[in-house]
C-alpha cells in the first residue's frame, strides 16, 4: 500500500469537511450513524482501541489500525491525532480501499 497516497486522501477528506476527530467525538458519530470509516493510530493506547473498536463493532462501522498519531494529524494539517472518523461515505469507501491492500480485507 502506498502510504502516501493513503494521507493525501485523508487530508482531501479533511478539506472537503467529512473529517472529525477525536475519541469522543467519533464515538457520538458512530453512535448516531454519521461515521463510515473509523481510524485508529496503531500508537494508540489498548483503552482507547478497545473503547473505539466495541463500538464500532455494534454498530457495524469498519474500524481501522492504521499510521501514526503524528502521521494522521500532520495529513489532516492538525496536532497529533489518535483516533479519526469519515463522515462521507465515498470518501470512506476509497479510504478503505487503500487499507484493505494493506490489511487484506475490512473488518469491525
Amino acid at each position: 500500500m502506498n502510504a502516501s497516497k493513503f494521507y493525501s486522501n485523508l487530508g482531501l477528506a479533511m478539506r472537503a469537511g467529512k473529517v472529525i476527530t477525536g475519541e469522543e467525538t467519533v464515538v457520538e458519530a458512530v453512535r448516531k450513524g454519521e461515521a463510515k470509516l473509523v481510524i485508529v493510530a496503531e500508537d494508540a493506547s489498548a483503552g482507547t482501541y478497545k473503547k473505539v473498536s466495541d463500538k464500532c463493532s455494534y454498530y457495524k462501522v469498519p474500524i481501522y489500525r492504521f499510521g501514526e498519531r503524528g502521521d494522521l494529524g500532520a495529513s489532516i494539517g492538525k496536532e497529533a491525532r489518535v483516533v479519526v472518523g469519515v463522515t462521507d461515505q465515498g470518501l470512506a469507501a476509497l479510504l478503505t480501499k487503500s487499507l484493505e491492500e494493506k490489511h487484506g480485507g475490512g473488518h469491525y
